[in-house]
């Protein structure tokens, strides 16, 4: 292999992914021809599933999906700032957002560092 080649990195992809975008009807697909469930009850339960975790960040609590990650509520304070057309200075008001931590286990297998078939417990 010579200085110019790169090993390529060996990525977790679902099989029937085309773009890098997963949307909720891919997923629910997914879960018809994995799990075999029918494709209304793949819909709602991947509607049911973001109802959920967007009901409880709605509410002001975090979401802690273990072996994956944390989605943690942030309350941001009001700063000054500056509008990069004209150079003028705005105030950009106090704001809650949404962050993501990866989880230790979610990082190692993005790295490689932990063999992509272990199961996320």
């Amino acid at each position: 292999m010579s200085d110019q080649e790169q090993p390529t990195p060996s990525r977790v992809l679902l099989p029937s992914l085309e773009t890098p975008t997963l949307t909720k009807a891919e997923l629910a697909e997914l879960l018809f021809e994995r799990l075999g469930l029918n494709k209304r009850e793949s819909k709602d339960m991947v509607e049911a599933f973001f109802d959920i975790i967007h009901q409880t960040l709605v509410s002001g609590q975090d979401v802690k999906m273990s072996g994956f990650g944390n989605f943690n509520i942030r309350r941001k304070a009001p700063r000054p700032g500056r509008n990069p057309r004209t150079g003028e200075a705005i105030p950009i008001k106090a704001r809650n957002v949404v962050t993501f931590h990866a989880s230790h286990k979610l990082k190692g297998v993005v790295q490689g560092d932990i063999p992509s078939g272990e199961e996320f417990e």
